[in-house]
């Protein structure tokens, strides 16, 4: 029988084509959906790697409300011209906290996976605020609300809620201090700072957007920004590749 007469079968017989679909479909699936059950073992552990601050998870969600993503992905790929432009490549730890993962595809903008620290905080206001005062050239939207627009205290405790219920391993006392933590990391003044590093080893606490007088969406965003690729000691993998 030839492979037409054969394929005839399935045209001719709408029952026999459903199943050969269905077929189809279960092969794909499972070999999509059977490795996510193993993805806890493919991940390395990378030392210095935490969850969010509340502040940092709030500028996150700023973040992806605004569509940030839609022209900056958050991948360094193992390619010699992207690390020797944004830096070590993205490790698969560094987004195990990340819920949905900021990976992307396409760059309207740069790569943010290694922005923080790069630039200050003040570079940072004035770009999200006019971005061609920046960069003539840039096609990003303004964003001056953010300034002006105080953060909503009463949903951060439950975000961190929803975190925690797809993994995120935030602890009782952190969700019960999330307010408290949100506001001593905009004020370093705050006596609740030292608290706060004890739960967030090596969070940045300081007035990010300029005003003391309000605790803003900008200092979220702006927070959230100058964590991106900080958490990992990437001097260390540099210096294992040296010894090879």
């Amino acid at each position: 029988m030839s492979f037409w007469a054969r394929h005839q079968i399935f045209e001719k017989n709408s029952i026999v084509l459903i199943l050969g679909i269905l077929v189809v479909i279960s092969i794909g699936g499972i070999v999509e959906i059977a490795p996510l059950f193993y993805l806890k073992s493919t991940i390395e552990k990378v030392e210095g790697m935490r969850p969010y601050t509340p502040l940092e998870l709030a500028g996150r969600a700023i973040y992806i409300r605004e569509g940030c993503y839609s022209c900056h992905s958050q991948m360094v790929r193992p390619l010699r011209d992207e690390v020797e432009r944004y830096g070590h490549y993205s490790l698969a730890a560094e987004s195990m906290y990340d819920h949905p993962f900021q990976w992307g595809s396409k760059r309207t903008g740069p790569d943010l996976a290694r922005v923080g620290g790069k630039y200050s905080d003040d570079w940072h206001v004035t770009h999200f605020i006019n971005p061609r005062s920046i960069v003539p050239q840039s096609i990003m939207p303004g964003y001056p609300f953010l300034a002006s627009t105080e953060i909503d205290q009463r949903g951060i405790a439950p975000h961190m809620k929803a975190n925690r219920a797809v993994g995120v391993p935030y602890s009782d006392e952190q969700i019960a201090n999330a307010v408290a933590d949100l506001k001593a990391q905009g004020n370093p003044d705050d006596p609740g700072v030292q608290a706060l590093l004890k739960r967030y080893p090596r969070a940045l606490a300081r007035d990010f957007d300029g005003n003391p007088a309000a605790l803003t969406e900008m200092d979220a965003l702006v927070a959230y920004m100058q964590v991106l690729g900080t958490m990992v000691d990437f001097r260390r993998y540099d210096a294992k590749a040296n010894l090879r």
